[in-house]
């Protein structure tokens, strides 16, 4: 459980199982660093994701910021129904690309 991130071919993976929550903030940031090497397109892979809290969409809109705010710079993939329902309500349909 956690984050797991690697960086090839210009893309960042990053990958969150089970509650996302503050409990993951530093490794979130830690494998957001990893965007600073020129990176283009970062995808967020929720399947193993079982819940997320506010702390969470924080988290992504601070990666958002990071990336110079482009929508489409930020993939966020496979989100289960009730997180997907999470994102839908908190306007992030918006904000990312939910795939």
């Amino acid at each position: 459980m956690g984050i797991e991130a690697r960086a090839d071919s210009g893309v960042l993976h990053i990958k969150v199982s089970g509650k996302f929550d503050f409990g993951l903030h530093n490794e979130f940031r830690e494998a957001t660093k990893l965007a600073e090497s020129g990176v283009k397109q970062i995808d967020v892979d929720l399947t193993g994701t079982e819940y997320m809290d506010s702390s969470a969409l924080g988290m992504l809109l601070v990666l958002r910021d990071k990336v110079g705010g482009d929508k489409s710079a930020i993939r966020i993939k496979n989100a289960r129904a009730e997180v997907k329902k999470i994102l839908e309500i908190a306007n992030f349909d918006k904000l990312f690309s939910l795939v």
